[in-house]
């Protein structure tokens, strides 16, 4: 099956309210096209030197989401154009994505990554932190920076009802998060799922989903 029916597939099985983000890491910019030429906008990328290069060479309506861990040294190059980053897990990325907000006279949406795996490795805050760095974004401080939901990424597990667990953890954060932050009328996405759980995903609340190798194929 070719890619463009792969994205079809996925789009007719999601409700309409979930956005659907294609990880096109490691894949040529030729290959990308093919989904553009079908319609599809919303592409993501995990490592910013590739963002980077794909951005200069494909069509600028593209909305380009950040949902690789993103370094402090790294935001200025992707600040002028990124549509979302899903990744930011410290307060001081939060300011870093602010001052290059500021430079670029542009408010950068962003979503707070939550640490829900069991995995170590994995990125995101945990609660306590979560909790504090709401309370400094509500100082209004941030004028170039807009917190509108949460990210999170499950435990690479064939155990669907821990994956279940862990992104009910994440909704719980998120409504917890909602009642707290300041403006929550923009506070109102919920990152989570990608090609083995996106379905349970959706069940527990989620509004994007990141879907790689079912729609492009395996690398």
């Amino acid at each position: 099956m070719s890619i463009e029916n792969n994205l079809k597939e996925i789009k007719n099985s999601i409700p309409e309210s979930v956005e659907l983000v294609a990880v096109s890491k490691t894949y040529a910019p030729e290959v990308l096209m093919k989904l553009y030429d079908s319609g599809h906008r919303v592409f993501g990328e995990n490592r910013v030197q590739e963002l980077i290069e794909k951005e200069q060479e494909l069509p600028k309506d593209i909305e380009w989401h950040m949902i690789g861990h993103l370094q402090r040294n790294k935001v200025k190059y992707i600040a002028p154009y990124v549509h979302l980053i899903h990744s930011v897990d410290s307060l001081r990325l939060l300011n870093t994505v602010n001052r290059e907000g500021e430079k670029n006279d542009r408010k950068i949406s962003v979503l707070l990554q939550l640490h829900i795996a069991e995995e170590e490795s994995k990125f995101g805050l945990n609660e306590n932190d979560f909790f504090q760095l709401i309370e400094e974004y509500n100082k209004g401080d941030y004028k170039y920076v807009e917190v509108k939901g949460v990210m999170g990424m499950s435990t690479f597990t064939d155990d669907k009802e821990q994956v279940r667990g862990e992104f009910k953890k994440l909704k719980s954060f998120f409504d917890k998060g909602k009642e707290k932050i300041k403006n929550n009328d923009s506070f109102t996405k919920i990152s989570m799922g990608m090609t083995d759980d996106y379905q349970i995903a959706i069940e527990e609340g989620s509004t994007i989903i990141r879907v790689g190798s079912a729609i492009f194929g395996s690398r």
